[in-house]
């Protein structure tokens, strides 16, 4: 095929296969689905819509309401379906794209895509911010550091970050947090790109808004940043239901902090349990799933399948070897997790 680029020709798929279970707990999704009320708002909204007009150009309205409630400048904010597309539309604007190594793999695969140099540096002992490393290599171009991390479930010290953030600073690079997980650690990093133009913020309602399958995610930047960003996006891109339900659960966002109360105390009571586990470790974590290592992440992942019990290996990734993820999900999701996790069959 001589039509495409070069660089797409092999490109490799998104690292990930469906597979049906009765108990998932394989996408880091929210267990809890959107209350009836709100669903029910929504739809009345959205059939009082002209479905035969497009939406507006930049999600208009959406971003004056985010403004309002962020205290941050409506220029400076972009919406889009999901962060990945944001990934995306930032790895394509980037001179280089520097990561960390394992991490969220549409960092990469969003590299590869765009055509754009991409580097990676390991993660340090225990899944630790090699800070020093990450100066050094942070010459340019867009860093993507996930705070809580992705698939570790680590949370990186604020003196960190910040140092970064004055490191981007000081070589005209970007320094994106992706805060996809920061209502289950309680963090908000926002404030170290209040007055540093070199500092962006990516944020997501698929996780503690329970809107993963609505796809819609948003940007914080220096307004000028933010303008880059929005126009390497296509016109009109978010849709109109979309817009429709965000307006919705941005009225009525109570629901979110029952939400996090009850993924939280799973994780920490299953945390807990798998302490106890005799072969398997589990790491600490900050978000809304827990890293378990194994003697066999095949075997380990093939018996919970057969247990009904889905869940996501991460042993393919540098740092990883025996690693499965489990995303948090009810009590009674979490006790068949457990069950069959302590019923597993080799050493």
């Amino acid at each position: 095929m001589r039509a495409f680029k070069a660089h797409l020709r092999d490109l490799a798929p998104y690292p990930y296969r469906k597979e049906e279970a009765l108990v998932k707990l394989d996408q880091n999704e929210s267990p809890f689905d959107l209350p009836e009320a709100l669903k029910e708002e929504a739809l009345r909204r959205l059939k009082g819509l002209s479905w035969n007009r497009y939406p507006e150009i930049h999600a208009e309205t959406l971003r004056k309401r985010l403004a309002a409630l962020l205290d941050w400048p409506e220029g400076g904010i972009v919406l889009a379906p999901g962060s990945n597309l944001l990934i995306l539309a930032l790895s394509l604007a980037a001179e280089e794209v520097l990561d960390l190594a394992p991490s969220f793999p549409h960092y990469a695969h969003a590299a590869r895509v765009a055509g754009t140099p991409y580097r990676a540096v390991p993660l340090g002992e225990g899944f630790a911010l090699p800070l020093e490393e990450v100066l050094a290599a942070f010459q340019g171009g867009v860093f993507f550091l996930p705070n809580p991390h992705a698939p570790t479930g680590a949370l990186f010290p604020k003196e960190a970050v910040a140092a970064l953030a004055e490191r981007a600073k000081e070589v005209g690079g970007l320094l994106v947090v992706d805060e996809a997980y920061r209502e289950f650690a309680g963090t908000d990093f926002s404030p170290l790109g209040r007055d540093n133009p070199h500092v962006v913020f990516l944020r997501t309602f698929s996780k503690a808004f329970s809107l993963g399958g609505i796809r819609a995610g948003y940007l914080l930047a220096h307004p000028q940043v933010a303008g880059v960003v929005r126009e390497v996006l296509p016109p009109f891109v978010l849709p109109a239901h979309t817009g429709v339900i965000l307006e919705v659960v941005l009225e009525n966002p109570g629901y979110v902090r029952e939400v996090v109360e009850g993924v939280v105390r799973e994780r920490e009571r299953t945390y807990g349990e798998l302490l106890r586990h005799p072969t398997w470790r589990p790491y600490p974590s900050h978000t809304n799933f827990l890293l378990v290592k194994t003697p066999d992440a095949e075997g380990a992942f093939r018996h919970l399948l057969a247990q009904g019990v889905l869940v996501r290996r991460q042993d393919r990734y540098p740092g990883l070897a025996g690693c499965l993820r489990v995303t948090v999900g009810r009590k009674e999701e979490m006790d068949a997790f457990l069950r069959a996790a302590f019923g597993v069959a080799y050493a």
